[in-house]
């Protein structure tokens, strides 16, 4: 099960709160104090509407987007052609909306917003994890998020079938290099993580194998090797191996679509790829109004 998952378990009331109020931020952005050209079609007017997949893309969002409608008129009846991370094609139909022309019209981009941008995160992880297949590595994800979206994009990753880094900084130790350099050595930052006994994961970042082997002498059990060449990392696998495999290894830096199954051959456990969240290209969906009664 992945964190977010285990924190937001799906249709549970704390998953659906936060649904709830990511929506409401951002229709309160969106709204303000009303939408003025939406006025300019009369009250009583019902319509039907489609949202159309303009490209290729794994879909994710469905949640946020029955929330934008319905928290704009609870009128509005969706009915999904499509399921949450199924893969869907060009012009395909997602859903059909009814509902007053006004709350379709002014719930629309608010809407478009979350599913295009969840079903990129979904779509770029579902392409490294299909790229290492039969491998043993998994794909994580890092916090280089959207600002607020955080939470919202590692569900996407999840969709996607990739895996969550910790959620957030309360959600485990993650210690970098400026950590290692503030606390003076690897051994004493590690000493200090250990008697913390927060109960949560400890992973440490590594640039080089003399540092891998300090961090498994100090008693490592999760390393982050840090921009390391495949022939690096290979290298940094045996010595794990032979060291009793004291430690989950986790490839990070210069990783991309043409190499992370060169880099999964390795035998990494795991490779997280910040571009998954923070270099997304937002899906290309439209919405359409197909009736008016």
């Amino acid at each position: 099960m992945s964190l977010f998952n285990q924190y937001y378990p799906a249709n549970s009331t704390v998953f659906n709160d936060l649904v709830r109020q990511q929506v409401q931020a951002a229709l309160n952005e969106d709204i303000g104090t009303g939408d003025l050209t939406a006025s300019l079609v009369p009250a009583a007017q019902d319509v039907t509407a489609t949202i159309i997949a303009r490209e290729t893309a794994v879909i994710c969002g469905i949640p946020w987007v029955k929330a934008c409608f319905r928290q704009v008129d609870a009128g509005v009846t969706i009915e999904w052609k499509v399921s949450e991370g199924e893969r869907v094609q060009a012009n395909q139909i997602l859903c059909e909306i009814s509902g007053t022309a006004r709350s379709l019209l002014t719930a629309e981009r608010c809407a478009l917003n979350f599913l295009q941008t969840l079903s990129a995160t979904a779509t770029a992880t579902r392409q490294y994890v299909d790229a290492i297949a039969g491998t043993q590595s998994q794909i994580l994800d890092t916090r280089k998020t959207i600002p607020n979206l955080r939470l919202a994009q590692k569900y996407a990753v999840t969709v996607g079938g990739g895996h969550n880094q910790r959620l957030a900084l309360y959600d485990g130790i993650l210690i970098k290099e400026n950590h290692i350099a503030a606390a003076g050595a690897i051994d004493k930052v590690l000493a200090q993580a250990f008697a913390l006994n927060s109960g949560k994961s400890i992973q440490i970042e590594v640039e080089n194998m003399s540092q891998l082997k300090e961090a498994l002498a100090a008693g490592a059990t999760s390393i982050l090797l840090d921009n390391f060449s495949t022939e690096q990392l290979a290298e940094a696998v045996r010595f794990n191996l032979q060291s009793g495999k004291r430690a989950v290894l986790e490839a990070s830096g210069g990783i991309g679509l043409k190499n992370v199954r060169e880099i999964a051959l390795t035998g990494v456990d795991r490779i997280s790829i910040g571009a998954i969240t923070k270099h997304i290209q937002a899906t290309d969906l439209s919405m359409r109004i197909i009736q008016t009664d």
